[in-house]
């Protein structure tokens, strides 16, 4: 690789992790905005205009807040717990693909930090390291209730894993490939003359229960049991301030944006849309793939809004209603969806 393809990807790997920062920022902004919106009253409006710059002054208060390690804590772990929640959570990014490749001059620049064969299990390996974070961070706190939040992390966790990998094995037998760049490429436009090429169509029960195990893989409501305030104080989170707290609610918003980011790429056909064979012929080879990853943000940020969209409208589960949904419904689930697709591949796909 030449040092100008190094320092291309370096930069490219910098704006992923800058833009991850700013949407997670931004994410506690508009997660206000839209309970406000749906609770009919106004949200956050004094720190700039329409409230905007919300998110800095959460930020100032953060930094400034004062550094708190309980006395019987284990210190090095209590430092490690958000550290490791906030590192997993940015580096799932590292294999998606954000639009089409853009050809400068001769030179043709990748809108993908690594296009890896087996990207899917990346991002599986990634997600089951996120909640050691949380159990690190609940276990060293030497909190009753950090424990509790910890060990129902890990627990949902698991649990939920096992249909999300069962949903992803039905996609997998459709697409015959673990790339996320190859998947997307199969998606290509939306429409080829006989039938819907986004995955979406050919696996819509996958991504239900796909929907569903995102939701309890990043803790949202009405999963979110681990910081059940009610019952748990706060949670694995209960001993932590200042900026250890700040990265754990970070990693919460950067994972709720990498999972949209997952779901827009393998269901909805990433940055391809209606079209885009026309468009790029009419704009350019440059201004195309652009509007590529607009549309792949805009599918981003819809997924986004329906996370938020659900926090403030379903309640909460019970933890035995959270299990139950997981082992008794999802995993049969997903495993007939299994059979199905087997079925229709042998009969119908040939």
């Amino acid at each position: 690789m030449e040092l100008l393809d190094i320092g291309i990807k370096f930069i490219l790997i910098v704006v992923i992790f800058l833009i991850s920062l700013v949407v997670a920022m931004y994410s506690t902004y508009a997660e206000r905005k839209v309970a406000a919106f749906l609770q009919d009253r106004v949200g956050p409006n004094r720190a700039g205009p329409f409230g905007i710059l919300q998110p800095m002054a959460d930020g100032a208060k953060m930094f400034m807040k004062e550094e708190i390690i309980p006395t019987r804590a284990n210190s090095l772990l209590f430092i490690v717990g958000p550290s490791l929640a906030i590192m997993t959570a940015c580096i799932g990014s590292a294999v998606i693909p954000w639009g089409q490749p853009i050809q400068i001059g001769s030179r043709i620049i990748d809108l993908q930090v690594t296009d890896i064969n087996v990207g899917i299990l990346y991002i599986f390996g990634v997600v089951s390291l996120g909640v050691y974070g949380i159990m690190i961070g609940g276990w060293a706190s030497n909190n009753k209730y950090s424990l509790l939040g910890a060990i129902r992390a890990a627990s949902q966790n698991i649990s939920y894993e096992v249909a999300m990998g069962l949903s992803i094995i039905a996609l997998l037998m459709c697409t015959g490939s673990l790339s996320l760049k190859e998947i997307t490429n199969q998606q290509h436009g939306f429409w080829d003359g006989h039938y819907f090429t986004w995955n979406f169509f050919k696996q819509p029960l996958g991504f239900v229960i796909f929907i569903i195990c995102a939701f309890a893989e990043t803790n949202r409501s009405p999963f979110d049991l681990p910081e059940c305030e009610t019952e748990l104080v706060g949670g694995y989170h209960t001993e932590y301030s200042s900026m250890k707290l700040g990265f754990y609610l970070f990693a919460e918003y950067i994972n709720m944006f990498i999972s949209s980011a997952v779901m827009a790429t393998l269901y909805f056909g990433g940055y391809n849309y209606p079209g885009m064979d026309w468009v790029t012929a009419h704009v350019g080879p440059i201004i195309g793939p652009l509007i590529g990853v607009v549309v792949m943000f805009a599918k981003v940020f819809g997924f986004i809004f329906f996370f938020m969209w659900v926090r403030w409208t379903i309640p909460r589960f019970r933890y035995d209603q959270l299990m139950n949904l997981g082992w008794r419904t999802l995993i049969p689930l997903a495993i007939a969806n299994i059979v199905l697709t087997g079925l229709f591949i042998t009969f119908f796909n040939k």
